[in-house]
């Protein structure tokens, strides 16, 4: 049987080099394939990051988990040089008086992160000075439970819409998925999924695309998270296969060993 490709990180590098900052532009009908815009305060967590390296530049999706440390997926740190991050908005470009923007150069990658596999793909950002607290900005909690198949979830982003629309989205969206068993998931991607990556598919072909790596997969209407968006089909985001995420559960323990002692 052949298995359509992950995308690794070399090519998921390649294709997000794409959306360097000075093209980001408003594009109200760019979303997460399927979603629909988020309003004002709904994912008060919610970081949008711009990744600086020493030769280019490209964009993905993080979650604030407390005042001074962001979690986002471990080929989005690896490598940067800077990061300018902005917080408190729906919005990338569209001026919003809650939007607070920082920067930082300081950052943790899972020291088993293989960027050939993405295994592992996890990291943290840290934050220079702590932020403050309020209606549009505010820290998620990691869930400590297991996922089984068929747990309806919502994942957010400001990734592209489509294959062939290479602007980010200028709103943040949210769509509704469910979760596959590994075993489910392999159908489509072999051995390449490990017991540290869940899945995700929704009615149709909704999903992450270029963009959104990095972002949270959360339970509805709560401020759990699950999962760091991590890879794609090598079909492409249009496809129906199912969104990779990297589990949040097994690395809770050493997320909170670096978070604690900083």
């Amino acid at each position: 049987m052949n298995f359509p490709y992950v995308i690794l990180y070399v090519l998921i590098l390649f294709l997000l080099r794409k959306h360097e900052a000075k093209t980001l532009t408003a594009h109200p009908e760019t979303r997460i394939i399927g979603g629909q815009d988020a309003f004002a305060g709904q994912f008060p967590y919610a970081a949008a990051i711009h990744v600086q390296t020493s030769d280019s530049k490209f964009f993905c999706g993080g979650t604030i988990l407390n005042q001074q440390w962001i979690l986002t997926s471990g080929h989005c740190v690896y490598n940067a040089v800077l990061f300018t991050i902005q917080l408190g908005s729906n919005y990338l470009n569209t001026s919003d008086p809650n939007r607070e923007t920082l920067a930082t150069s300081d950052w943790v990658v899972h020291p088993d992160f293989n960027p050939d596999t993405i295994e592992n793909d996890i990291g943290l950002i840290k934050l220079r000075m702590p932020i403050t607290f309020n209606d549009y900005i505010k820290l998620i909690y990691m869930a400590n439970v297991a996922l089984g198949g068929g747990t309806s979830l919502t994942i957010i982003g400001w990734g592209q819409t489509s294959d062939s629309d290479p602007e980010l989205s200028d709103s943040l969206q949210y769509q509704t998925v469910s979760t596959l068993t590994n075993a489910e998931c392999k159908i489509y991607y072999g051995n390449q999924i490990s017991d540290n990556m869940i899945c995700v598919q929704g009615n149709y072909n909704e999903g992450t695309c270029i963009g959104d790596n990095g972002s949270p997969l959360l339970l509805p209407s709560s401020m759990w998270v699950f999962g760091v968006a991590s890879f794609i089909s090598g079909n492409g985001c249009e496809s129906t296969e199912p969104s990779g995420f990297t589990r949040i559960l097994p690395y809770v323990s050493w997320i909170n060993n670096i978070t604690r002692v900083s």
